[in-house]
């Protein structure tokens, strides 16, 4: 079976942790142990996020005043190859050492219009109190958008349109490479008036482009792994459950709070309804149980029961 694994944040920073070079590891090592339960008798294909990581680098690189800021485009080259290292890294240290794994910095294509870039949602970056958020507005011009009880800063995210490194990854696949991919969502990239390809301004969100990939792949199955056991209905109220099947009309039709959550529904609803496989979201913990399909929320093209 060919399984698309997209790791959340979580995978890389518990929410609160300082965002140590020590902290990450800690954090890909327990990811790596779940995840090498898989990758028996299967094809694996590893994607994850970088929001905390690009934030971090952004700041960094604005401290120093000698020359202009990296743009986001560099700044996801660099967080995508130094996250991938590590989780290969770790794989490593688990699988059986002839396992092969690759890591392959990814550009994804974008369209320069979308309507995401005049509507910055994606969150990079740390947390701060309502008083450093409204400095930061002040003096740096970012946007800033709240995060629970926090704020975190805004760039624009593009919906992902297409996936240059396709053919290296499908060929990686199939001769037993475990593929480390589309880390932060991919470089965002896009062509000019004279088709030369060229970076942009952005973030793309991981769980779009993970199922982008995972349909170009013709994958069978696309794990959205995070820090919770899957989506539920009334989330907050007594009378809250979790979904254990639906389909994607079933799921779309629900009154889900916005937040992480909304784009990990939409991935996993447009895989299953694009490709007529299922797709899975939940904790990184119960992965193999994940792509059993006896736990999380599990998106399929047929009609079943939401009491399921």
């Amino acid at each position: 079976m060919r399984i698309v694994v997209a790791l959340g944040g979580n995978a890389l920073l518990q929410r609160g942790q300082p965002l140590t070079a020590e902290n990450q590891r800690a954090n890909v090592r327990i990811a790596a142990e779940r995840i090498a339960r898989v990758v028996p008798g299967n094809e694996v294909v590893v994607a994850h996020g970088n929001g905390p990581q690009v934030g971090l680098l952004a700041l960094q690189a604005a401290a120093y005043q000698d020359v202009a800021p990296y743009p986001l485009d560099v700044l996801g080259a660099q967080t995508e190859a130094m996250i991938g290292y590590v989780i290969e890294q770790e794989l490593g240290n688990v699988l059986p050492f002839e396992t092969p794994i690759a890591t392959v910095l990814t550009m994804v294509e974008v369209d320069r219009e979308d309507p995401a870039f005049d509507r910055p949602t994606k969150p990079i970056g740390p947390v701060y109190d309502r008083e450093t958020a409204e400095r930061l507005v002040t003096e740096k011009g970012w946007a800033i958008a709240p995060d629970g009880d926090a704020f975190r800063r805004v760039v624009a995210s593009p919906r992902p349109q297409r996936i240059f490194e396709l053919r290296a990854i499908r060929q990686l696949l199939e001769h037993g490479t475990v593929v480390i991919c589309a880390g932060g969502g991919g470089i965002p990239t896009s062509y000019d008036g004279q088709r030369r390809l060229e970076g942009i301004e952005a973030v793309i969100d991981k769980d779009l482009a993970s199922s982008l990939l995972a349909r170009e792949l013709d994958a069978d199955l696309l794990v959205i792994a995070t820090d919770v056991d899957g989506v539920y209905d009334a989330w907050g109220t007594p009378g809250q459950r979790l979904l254990g099947h639906v389909t994607p009309e079933e799921l779309e039709s629900l009154a889900l709070p916005a937040g992480s959550m909304g784009p990990k529904v939409r991935a996993a609803c447009e895989f299953a309804r694009e490709t007529g496989h299922r797709a899975v979201i939940g904790s990184l913990a119960d992965i193999a149980e994940l792509v059993a399909g006896t736990t999380g929320t599990n998106v399929e093209p047929v009609a079943v029961s939401l009491a399921t």
